[in-house]
């Protein structure tokens, strides 16, 4: 398994680097979040703004509820997410770098009041047993390097009947084994591992032209690597350039899917 500190480092460079890059954040809302995605809520995951939408339906959130976004980067998805409903928001990501974005974004959004952030892991987010009505993920769980105690640590924090929702990659086995940063379990199908966590399955579908979306954007970016070296430096670029490669060259997503869960 890769050394959680050195796929910290890789994460820390490309979040420090990331916002000074016009060419990667053009190549993203060209290429991946659409026309109508609101500038102040970018990312880097490949979330558009109806799946934003649909993700707060499904989390199902009342002013003052208590949601967690694990993996959650600079914020920018549940950012928008804790706006549109009024629910308090609690992000936990790996990356200090990330947090310490997130944090300045929900200052520069006027929510600074209403979102918390913090350094964690999927295994260990360091929030309080069943302290949160709801919790999500966006395209980051494949990454966990161990999938089930990632998801327990779900059930952990969610109270009963509270709910998960999360979009994320189905990893084919083959062709995913022994890669750095996405651990030792590549994992095809989540929903085993939700009802073992202590879930019930309530949505798991595919969403549309996930394939194509994520090649025709992963090849553009390569395409553009001496302009994102110029903007971005190099540990920030490499570390991009070297999972985009990866991807692509071993074809090792089979599926991106949208689950919804309840806690039992």
């Amino acid at each position: 398994m890769t050394d959680p500190s050195i796929v910290a480092q890789g994460y820390d460079a490309v979040y420090d680097a990331m916002p000074r890059s016009p060419t990667l954040l053009r190549l993203w809302k060209e290429l991946v979040a659409g026309d109508d995605y609101p500038d102040d809520f970018y990312h880097i995951s490949f979330i558009t703004l109806p799946d934003l939408r649909h993700l707060a339906r499904a989390l199902n959130l009342s002013p003052g509820a208590r949601f967690s976004d694990v993996a959650c980067g600079m914020g920018g998805p549940a950012l928008w997410i804790a706006r549109e409903t009024g629910a308090r928001l609690y992000g936990v990501d790996l990356s200090p770098v990330a947090v310490a974005q997130a944090e300045k974004r929900a200052q520069d959004l006027g929510l600074a009041g209403t979102a918390t952030f913090s350094a964690g892991s999927f295994a260990h987010t360091r929030l309080e047993t069943a302290s949160m009505d709801a919790a999500m993920s966006v395209d980051a769980l494949q990454y966990a390097p161990e999938k089930l105690p990632a998801l327990r640590e779900f059930a952990r924090i969610i109270r009963p009947g509270g709910t998960l929702a999360f979009f994320a990659f189905e990893l084919d086995p083959e062709r995913a084994r022994g890669l750095p940063v996405i651990g030792d379990d590549p994992i095809d199908d989540y929903r085993p591992l939700l009802r073992d966590a202590g879930f019930n399955v309530l949505q798991y579908h595919q969403t549309p032209n996930w394939h194509d979306r994520l090649f025709t954007t992963y090849s553009a970016v390569i395409d553009a690597r001496e302009a994102l070296r110029e903007e971005m430096g190099e540990p920030a670029t490499a570390a991009i350039l070297s999972e985009m490669t990866l991807t692509l060259e071993r074809d090792i997503y089979c599926g991106r899917v949208f689950a919804l869960a309840e806690r039992k």
